[in-house]
């Protein structure tokens, strides 16, 4: 489409341009020495990195340098993309939320490469994304970048519970894989440090003596029970693929504690610091419909639930409070908009950074994404990504900083 340009118009604007110039000289950034260039362009939003290399040879020479690595890591924060996960496992799309945008991701080369194994993303942190192969392999990944590295076998022996990973901001190539093990309650953990390589002896959780082992169900037994539509459902938890073994990590008075939900929903808090763990008290009756999920928002625990009560729906966030030793409930979704999930029978899958949640709220025809940000209040529902024409339905979602000095 051709645009109508005012010559005259353009000429004045260009002697008064050239007139500024001459009245106040700009310093062009070819005239910038390296180290300000690198900080300059380290500011600038992650989907730019990739547009460097096409600017100029300069650029792009700076762009692939281990000093520009270094720069970008002095930015304290950069806001999250998050990774979806489809309902064939499929991690090409990517939420850019400071861009509000769906972007295509390329899938890691080792991920490409492999043959013998579909892999799973299973847990995140900083800049890095951890996957999971159905035959138990470990692999750690920047989605940014695509550099993968495969993790060396962990060789479990006990039925794996929950699957959580932490990262240094002060070292990029830093990080650690926790491994949740066992049957409540007996309990234990694994590490892998990926400074030293190489997976650390098992270490057996002991539960804190205030904690109330009847919270869990002994055992980890299933009791069943008829809903209100005359279904029986199962105590149980089943949750899909990818958010199967998820685990949280935070730091709380500088222990690092890993939290998950149990096969009955309840929240279990493992310490790796002190090598104990308890059960939160149970938020809702056992035998009571409903979808739950943990999150870390604020660096601290909350818990997400979806139900259903006097014939409409409700999502609501809730965290626990020492002093009072029970759930307060701290924000809820506009009743307009969680009414229309009532009747759904949706899932929810959640993961938090920093003061956002991402909901990604599903079912078998009904899919919906929604952005929470606890410091102003406010609900956002995201538009649907549209892939060749057709909306794209995700039943999970992983955060992570885009950070090109992230290695793994």
């Amino acid at each position: 489409m051709e645009k109508n340009v005012n010559l005259t118009e353009g000429k004045t604007r260009k002697r008064k341009a050239s007139d500024e110039a001459q009245t106040f000289p700009h310093l062009a950034l070819d005239e910038l020495n390296e180290d300000l260039l690198e900080k300059i362009l380290s500011c600038l939003p992650a989907s730019s990195f990739f547009r460097l290399r096409s600017v100029c040879k300069r650029w792009s020479s700076v762009s692939a340098s281990t000093t520009f690595r270094i720069a970008c890591s002095q930015i304290p924060f950069r806001d999250p993309w998050f990774l979806m996960v489809d309902q064939d496992l499929d991690h090409s799309i990517i939420l850019d939320i400071s861009e509000r945008n769906w972007k295509s991701l390329n899938k890691p080369r080792c991920v490409n490469q492999s043959n013998q194994a579909s892999w799973i993303a299973v847990a995140s942190s900083g800049g890095l994304v951890c996957f999971r192969s159905t035959t138990g392999e470990f692999m750690a990944c920047n989605p940014l970048t695509g550099t993968c590295r495969e993790v060396p076998p962990a060789h479990e022996t006990q039925p794996l519970l929950a699957i959580a990973m932490s990262s240094s901001h002060k070292n990029s190539s830093s990080y650690r894989i926790v491994l949740v093990a066992g049957e409540l309650p007996n309990l234990c953990y694994r590490v892998f440090d990926s400074e030293k390589n190489k997976w650390e002896g098992e270490v057996s959780l002991y539960r804190k003596a205030e904690s109330s082992p009847e919270t869990e169900l002994a055992g980890g037994d299933t009791l069943y029970f008829l809903n209100k539509s005359g279904d029986v459902v199962a105590t149980n938890m089943q949750r899909n693929p990818s958010r199967q073994f998820l685990a949280v990590m935070s730091i709380k008075d500088g222990e690092e504690i890993a939290y998950f939900l149990s096969h009955s929903g309840s929240v279990v808090a493992c310490n790796i610091t002190r090598r104990t763990f308890h059960e939160y008290p149970r938020l809702l009756p056992v035998c009571y419909e409903y979808s739950i999920d943990v999150v870390i928002c604020n660096k601290e625990m909350a818990v997400v639930v979806l139900s259903e009560f006097f014939e409409t729906a409700s999502l609501r966030l809730w965290r626990f409070s020492e002093v009072e030793k029970a759930w307060k409930q701290v924000a809820a979704m506009p009743p307009a908009m969680s009414h229309e999930l009532f009747g759904k029978k949706a899932d929810i899958n959640c993961v938090g950074c920093g003061n956002m949640i991402f909901v990604c709220i599903n079912s078998n025809d009904f899919s919906r994404y929604v952005i929470y940000n606890v410091v102003t209040n406010e609900w956002l529902e995201l538009p649907k990504c549209i892939v060749d024409g057709k909306a794209k339905d995700f039943m999970s979602v992983f955060s992570f900083e885009p950070r090109l000095e992230a290695s793994v």
